[in-house]
């Protein structure tokens, strides 16, 4: 694999060049500056790993140069939030904040060397018209129990129109999955999906990611931006956790929908946008309505065809299949030998409350499938103990309280950074310390 590194940083760029020395499949070439780099790179390169802030171009600007034609993963010492989700656009595989440990980055060439692998593999030969790429993009579930039956005919009929979706259900039960199965099943299929957790981010920078800016709007817009709703024009937008929209922005919302059409921060003139809008939340949104904490108006926009998604407990038949590809799709990603669960652990998945539903599940099977030795993935390396046991419920609420506190501590109260180390979601992280009392 022919990997070019681009950073202006001498040293940075010289410790990379020696770790890497020692891998026999990866060949290195590294430029000091990204206009160096666009007169030598040709066909022979797969991945792009650069810096962000450099002198004479913009890490940003030289992949919006390549256009997609090489992987890339970012690498910089100065990172925010706009410049993450700016990468992300950018299709980057990885975003790495310095100082980083050369390993957790070789891994990260290492996941993209098996995806493009993967590609050249099951590339699909002449695909060229738009009825082979529909075929080829079609989503399908890989369990389906009688409860979700009925869900996946009605959003395989609504994904055919243009109407709002709200996805009904508790955190974990796949809301994000049916979102995606609606658009890969539209007619808006081969334009973006954009999927935005409100609750992700925070409620001073949302206006301007949703609807975008104009140069001066505020104090580092240097530049004008397109907000992440224009982006997705042409195909559609999930807004999950819709609940948690600052009631002042969801007028806007409510005139994207209503009039397809929005203003940027700081700026005049109206947008015209053809998005189409599918939500998710796991609160009591009518409560929130009946609160005055959400706009009415904007519910009834949002839930022209409202969807619940029942929790995995009342789709028993599904775990034992979903358990199963979970299995085979880590085996197969590690490159270890066979294993199968033995019968006690099928039981104990069975009998199990499962109330982070199938989030919690593939997390379990994940770590099992990686910590498990022999064959057989025995009851005891799924490490579930049953929720009924207050004291062991107690030891466990002991524990995670007081991991959250020491993380939140070393993290100097940044929750974003903070639920990123801990691995969870940002409000089910802020959910958590409510819930604990804890002050740090």
């Amino acid at each position: 694999m022919k990997i070019a590194i681009v950073e202006d940083d001498i040293n940075m760029r010289k410790s990379l060049e020696l770790f890497f020395n020692d891998n026999q499949d990866l060949e290195i070439v590294s430029f000091k500056n990204p206009k160096d780099a666009l007169k030598s790179l040709d066909d022979s390169f797969e991945l792009i790993i650069t810096d962000i802030n450099m002198p004479q171009m913009d890490g940003l600007e030289f992949l919006k140069v390549l256009d997609g034609r090489y992987e890339a993963i970012v690498i910089t010492g100065n990172a925010t939030l706009n410049k993450a989700i700016d990468s992300i656009r950018l299709g980057v595989k990885d975003f790495f904040q310095k100082p980083f440990k050369p390993e957790l980055l070789l891994e990260a060439i290492y996941r993209t060397k098996k995806f493009i692998e993967f590609q050249k593999t099951h590339q699909e030969t002449n695909l060229k018209s738009p009825q082979k790429k529909a075929l080829k993009q079609k989503h399908h579930f890989i369990a389906t129990s009688a409860a979700l039956h009925e869900v996946q005919k009605i959003a395989q009929k609504v994904a055919l129109t243009d109407a709002s979706v709200l996805l009904l259900g508790q955190s974990g039960v796949g809301k994000e999955v049916f979102a995606n199965f609606i658009h890969q099943n539209s007619p808006r299929h081969l334009a973006p999906f954009i999927a935005i957790n409100m609750a992700a981010i925070p409620d001073h920078l949302l206006e301007s990611e949703l609807f975008g800016y104009e140069k001066g709007a505020f104090t580092d817009a240097t530049t004008s931006k397109a907000g992440l709703f224009e982006v997705a024009n042409g195909g559609s937008v999930f807004l999950d956790e819709i609940g948690e929209m600052p009631l002042g922005l969801q007028s806007k919302l409510l005139r994207a929908i209503q009039e397809k059409e929005i203003t940027r921060l700081g700026g005049a003139k109206s947008i015209k946008i053809d998005v189409r809008f599918i939500s998710a939340t796991n609160a009591h949104i009518q409560k929130k309505v009946q609160n005055g904490e959400f706009r009415e108006d904007l519910f009834f926009r949002l839930q022209t065809v409202p969807i619940y998604i029942p929790p995995l407990q009342e789709r028993k038949e599904e775990i034992l299949p979903l358990a199963q590809w979970k299995l085979e799709s880590v085996l197969k990603q590690y490159g270890f030998a066979p294993k199968v669960f033995s019968e006690d652990a099928k039981n104990k998945m069975l009998s199990y409350e499962w109330y982070g539903n199938i989030r919690e599940l593939l997390s379990v099977v994940e770590r099992a499938t990686i910590l498990s030795e022999g064959k057989f993935i025995e009851e005891k390396d799924l490490f579930l103990e049953s929720r009924n046991s207050k004291e062991n419920t107690s030891k466990i609420a002991d524990l995670e309280s007081e991991l959250i506190r020491e993380v939140c501590s070393d993290c100097r109260g940044d929750l974003e950074r903070s639920a990123e180390v801990l691995g969870m979601k940002l409000d089910i992280l802020k959910h958590k310390i409510a819930k604990y009392n804890l002050h740090f």
